[in-house]
Formats: C-alpha cells, sequence, structure tokens
C-alpha cells in the first residue's frame, strides 16, 4: 500500500485496472483538492508501467474528473478545485438521484443485504470515533454505495457514481471540522431501519436528509474557508 493507499496490481492488467483504482481512491477521498497526481509516483504504488497509467488519467481528464497538470501528458493531472456554489449544485444532484435510488432498493433488499450494511454502519461508527478517518470514508462509501446497488439501476449508480467522484476530494479536508455534526443525528441508521422495513419513502427521505444536511453544514465551511482565504489573500 502506498501513500495514497493504491493496492499493486499485477502487471499483465490493461489500464481499466489503473482506472478502477484511481477512481475507487478518488471516491474514498484519499486525494485532496489541489492535489497534484504524478504518473510515476502512481505507477509505482500500483507496480506497473507509465502507460496504462497515462491511459487512466486521460480518461479520467476527459470525464472532467481531473483536470491536466502542466506539461501536458508528462505532467500528471491535478485534483480540481470546487468553490462552494459548485459544491451546493453537486449537493442537489445527489440528493435527487441517490433518494431516488434509495427508493428503489427497499424492493429488493434482503435480510443479508441489510446485515451486511449494518456491519458497514457498525464500522463507520468505530472509525469515527477512533478518529480513523480515511477507514471512514472508504465505509462509508460502501454503505451508501450498499444501498444504490439494491435499486438495481446502473444508470443512475454510474451518474451517482460520477457525482460522487467530485465530491470525495472535498470530504477529506472538511471532516475534521465535520466529525462533531456526524455525532448529532444519525440518518444512515435511519434509512438502514426503513430499508428492513420495506419503507421505500423512509429510506428515501434518511438519505436525501442525511446529503442535504450535510451539504448544507460543508457548504457553510466551504465558504468559511474560501472568505478566510480572500481575506489572507487581501
Amino acid at each position: 500500500m502506498g501513500a495514497t493507499g493504491l493496492k499493486q496490481i499485477e502487471k499483465y492488467t490493461l489500464w481499466d485496472r489503473a482506472y478502477a483504482e484511481l477512481r475507487g481512491a478518488l471516491l474514498a477521498g484519499r486525494f485532496v483538492p489541489g492535489q497534484r497526481i504524478l504518473l510515476r509516483d502512481v505507477a509505482g504504488e500500483l507496480g506497473i508501467s507509465l502507460t496504462p497509467v497515462r491511459d487512466a488519467v486521460n480518461h479520467l481528464i476527459a470525464e472532467r474528473v481531473l483536470e491536466r497538470g502542466t506539461g501536458g501528458q508528462g505532467g500528471g493531472a491535478i485534483v480540481p478545485p470546487i468553490d462552494p456554489d459548485q459544491f451546493r449544485q453537486l449537493t442537489i444532484m445527489r440528493a435527487d438521484l441517490e433518494s431516488r435510488a434509495a427508493y428503489e432498493a427497499a424492493a429488493h433488499a434482503t435480510d443479508s443485504d441489510i446485515a451486511l450494511l449494518r456491519q458497514h454502519l457498525v464500522q463507520m461508527t468505530d472509525h469515527i470515533n477512533e478518529e480513523r478517518r480515511d477507514h471512514y470514508l472508504e465505509m462509508h462509501r460502501r454503505f451508501h454505495f450498499g444501498i444504490y446497488a439494491l435499486a438495481r439501476m446502473p444508470i443512475i449508480q454510474d451518474a451517482i457514481e460520477t457525482l460522487w467522484l467530485r465530491c470525495g476530494p472535498v470530504l477529506t479536508i472538511v471532516l475534521p471540522e465535520y466529525v462533531p455534526y456526524l455525532k448529532k443525528t444519525d440518518y444512515h441508521a435511519a434509512a438502514l431501519d426503513a430499508l428492513q422495513r420495506k419503507d421505500a419513502q423512509g429510506v428515501a427521505d434518511a438519505i436525501r436528509r442525511d446529503i442535504s444536511e450535510a451539504g448544507t453544514y460543508i457548504h457553510q465551511l466551504l465558504c468559511r474557508r474560501e472568505a478566510t482565504a480572500d481575506t489572507q489573500a487581501g
């Protein structure tokens, strides 16, 4: 495991494995806004050559998940910064899509599905209490996407993942300030309880409130950071 938690992959695999690892790292918040991603570093962590890494990075740039670094293709990529207004727009889209996927999930959830999600929820609580923030973000992703996968709506799930790719790096930088808020209202537990009751609207409402209220709080944090940066620059 390297500095960003990327797992080594076999040399015979193609660029799509490198692409999947980078997407997973972005989704789990292992990169921060403005961070430079160097092709040589990523290739070293994954144990592969530069070519599949370059192809994977170029694909993420084409999807507007990453931005081209200085120096052309050889300069790697940069995780794009995100301003408060952009984050607010992403939150609006996430709330609509993810609550819909959660609604559909209620019709398909089995006892074993719910048991696995409950394990994720317990681990999330343990990680946040013990300040293992990277582990929390990864388990947080697994919990949410575990619900959305039950919806059996792959097109919507792909769209949700794209939105998370933009939001993931922001969560990394605001999580320390956000921890006290996490302990106030547990919408994750509410969503899981509703899922167990087959209460589709209850699951959807819990997920929507989780995203919207957290989004509002993080938006305020970003606004304060932006104001502080402007003051210091002035």
